[in-house]
């Protein structure tokens, strides 16, 4: 077989989260094996707010490392730290081996919703963190964009001023909110390239594992769940096997429509969980090992 009809036609990437028990310490373990078949560009573990889950997440890092060949970057937060500390853990990643950082300021340590106050001896700024992770030399930094901006911004302008900030201090590329309706972020990505922000800005996609919880989620972290969702999903809460095809159906049908407009890297938000998301591969023709027949 030929290079042409091997090579799939989308990078992708995957985000994991620190386990918090030896149960889910499995399970993060056991989604990873399955999802490095199909040879990511890279994967990244986040990090909660105040460095709640450090220890946890260098250990998710450390045991991917360890375990695979994956790239993998690891989330890092402003949040409630000095400059020293978080240097600190910086240091901690590097010792471990991670050459990827997503620098990101984090949620108030108090939770969504609530107001951040930057630590008077740390980082004011994400664009700050950046530039202090630049100055190593040796990072590759990705950032967070967001197509509905973020839910403290005033405005989209003012937010997409927030990410040309974070791309002039040194950042690679940007990683974004799940979204479901692609217009939206083929209107944001106008506004990003009308503001000067050079960077790849990676569409993040969320498969629904359950439609639901997700709702309560979006409401907190601004993400807009269109109607026509509620329509595809009816009557299918008691029917897993037939809300598993369709959840998977609906994020290819997305992904699809991202690569015909030129987007051809996908970051997918995992939740710890390989079944869905090997199953939206499938839909768009993305096998496992496609990338090594194809090298």
């Amino acid at each position: 077989m030929n290079e042409t009809t091997t090579r799939p036609r989308f990078d992708i990437s995957f985000e994991f989260f620190p386990p918090k028990s030896e149960e889910m310490e499995a399970q993060l373990f056991e989604t990873v094996d399955r999802l490095a078949l199909f040879q990511p560009e890279f994967v990244t573990v986040t990090y909660g707010a105040g460095g709640s889950t450090k220890e946890p997440t260098l250990s998710a890092v450390t045991g991917i490392i360890d375990k695979t060949s994956l790239p993998t970057a690891a989330h890092l937060t402003c949040v409630d730290a000095s400059k020293d500390e978080v240097r600190a853990v910086v240091e901690e990643y590097r010792a471990a081996g991670v050459r990827r950082i997503v620098a990101l300021r984090g949620d108030p340590t108090a939770g969504i919703g609530t107001t951040y106050l930057p630590h008077g001896e740390g980082f004011q700024r994400t664009a700050d963190l950046v530039q202090a992770l630049a100055e190593y030399g040796d990072f590759d930094i990705s950032v967070s964009a967001y197509p509905e901006k973020h839910p403290e911004s005033r405005n989209m302008a003012a937010d997409i001023s927030v990410l040309k900030q974070k791309a002039d201090a040194g950042a690679h590329r940007a990683l974004t909110q799940f979204f479901f309706d692609n217009d939206v972020f083929f209107r944001y990505m106008d506004e990003v390239a009308a503001a000067g922000v050079s960077i790849p800005v990676i569409p993040g996609i969320m498969p629904i594992q359950n439609l639901t919880q997700l709702k309560r989620f979006s409401k907190r972290c601004g993400a807009t769940i269109p109607g026509f969702l509620d329509d595809r999903f009816e009557g299918l809460d008691d029917k897993p096997d037939d809300r598993a095809k369709v959840a998977a159906e609906v994020s290819a049908e997305q992904i699809e429509e991202l690569g015909r407009n030129g987007f051809n890297h996908i970051h997918l938000y995992t939740m710890n969980r390989s079944p869905l998301v090997s199953a939206v591969l499938d839909n768009i023709g993305y096998k496992p090992g496609m990338r090594k027949a194809a090298a």
